[in-house]
């Protein structure tokens, strides 16, 4: 077993992923979640009155009012990493099997709340964009808005590996998120990062 302790920089804004709406988050996600506990923890911790808007999209947040990522928004950007390394020629990932399965049951993330730290002289901000969609009454735009937090923000985890030759794979994750980052609108480069590994033990 290995436990890599990393700090992340974020090259661009991150976005709020949690609906700014309880009865929404209950209804539509919160019913698929694996127990009620873990809903009411998350439901807690989002701040549903962090702003005003019920559309926007939050972060959750810590004791201290800190925006936070949770340790799942990290094993989902690896889950994304691994599924496209998989493609790539070359990567130490395209020979994983399974891939999903593996990080779920043996790599895990901690704390499970994850403060973001935002640089100081900043502060949070608000990212509006059209999402557009082709449907068969034609082409639907409609205006999405998020919380963000600046370029500069960084964050401090910990991730065990119960199998040591797992952690090359988690290395390789990590340096995929100065291409394809953290949260919404990854596609048009938000949530970027480098990396820093603090320790390995």
């Amino acid at each position: 077993m290995k436990t890599l302790e990393v700090k992340l920089e974020f090259l661009a804004e991150v976005l709020g992923t949690s609906p700014n709406n309880e009865d929404i988050y209950r209804d539509f996600i919160g019913s698929k979640a694996p127990d009620a506990t873990t809903v009411e923890e998350e439901v807690a911790a989002m701040g549903a009155d962090a702003v005003a808007d019920k559309g926007m999209t939050v972060f959750a947040r810590d004791e201290d009012g800190k925006p936070c990522l949770y340790d799942y928004h990290i094993k989902g950007h690896f889950k994304d990493a691994c599924s496209m390394l998989k493609k790539a020629t070359g990567s130490l990932s395209k020979d994983i099997k399974a891939h999903k399965k593996m990080i779920d049951g043996l790599i895990f993330v901690n704390p499970r709340l994850i403060p973001l730290e935002i640089p100081e002289g900043k502060e949070m901000g608000v990212c509006q964009r059209p999402l557009r969609a082709q449907t068969p009454q034609g082409e639907r735009v409609a205006l999405a808005m998020s919380e963000s937090v600046p370029a500069g923000t960084t964050c401090e985890f910990e991730i065990t590996c119960l199998t040591d030759e797992d952690v090359k794979y988690v290395r390789e994750w990590l340096d995929y998120g100065a291409w394809r980052g953290i949260g919404q609108w990854r596609n048009s480069g938000c949530g970027r990062y480098k990396w820093e590994e603090i320790r390995c033990y």
